[in-house]
């Protein structure tokens, strides 16, 4: 008997919002089978990073390929820098029909594509700080961003923000546990929801 189909689950949300610290504790911390997808990048691999684990690392060539290809669920060209990133298809397909509960970490750009194409079904979560405020403390924070970086990313988030509404559900996250807990118990809810309609079905 095959597996039940997994759910697609879209976090996105401005840089700096703590989406990756948010989906790394939900790996380890909730029951479901949740499972991160994998990017392709065309940027360089930094120290510690490895290929097919962080991300797929593609030449330029490579990426143009299988984006005109259209192999990509979405792809766009991050901050200018030149460097694409782009969430490939098949393996989202494939993390699916094994029955996981696939996160894509996305940018509000890539979820909407996402969304309005193969997966207007799928679990969004935008995730922002209470504030501007509050975003611009923790870029600075970080200490590596410059600060015509972090004017972009502001200006960035400004225009992401407007999206908001546009996601099935919303959280500030303001505490880190916090947000884990409620983004677990969310999708832990919906799993009942599915198990009591296919039950109803069956």
């Amino acid at each position: 008997m095959a597996p039940t189909p997994g759910q697609l689950v879209i976090i996105s949300g401005p840089s700096g919002a703590g989406k990756s610290s948010i989906v790394k504790r939900l790996l380890n911390e909730c029951g479901l089978p949740l499972t991160l997808s994998v990017s392709a990048t065309t940027r360089d691999p930094r120290p510690a990073e490895v290929d097919n684990v962080h991300y797929h690392f593609l030449s330029d060539e490579e990426f143009r390929k299988r984006r005109e290809a259209g192999e990509f669920l979405e792809c766009c060209e991050v901050f200018g820098r030149g460097h694409w990133y782009g969430t490939l298809k098949h393996e989202v397909a494939a993390s699916l029909k094994a029955g996981k509960w696939v996160i894509l970490e996305i940018d509000v750009q890539g979820a909407m594509k996402v969304i309005e194409g193969d997966f207007p079904e799928a679990i969004s979560i935008f995730v922002r700080p209470d504030s501007m405020d509050e975003l611009e403390r923790r870029l600075r924070t970080r200490a590596t961003e410059s600060e015509d970086s972090i004017q972009r990313r502001l200006e960035t988030a400004r225009h992401e923000l407007e999206y908001e509404t546009k996601y099935s559900h919303s959280l500030i996250n303001d505490t880190l546990d916090q947000t884990v807990e409620d983004i677990c118990e969310l999708l832990n809810d919906i799993q009942d929801t599915i198990h009591k309609k296919d039950n109803t079905d069956a």
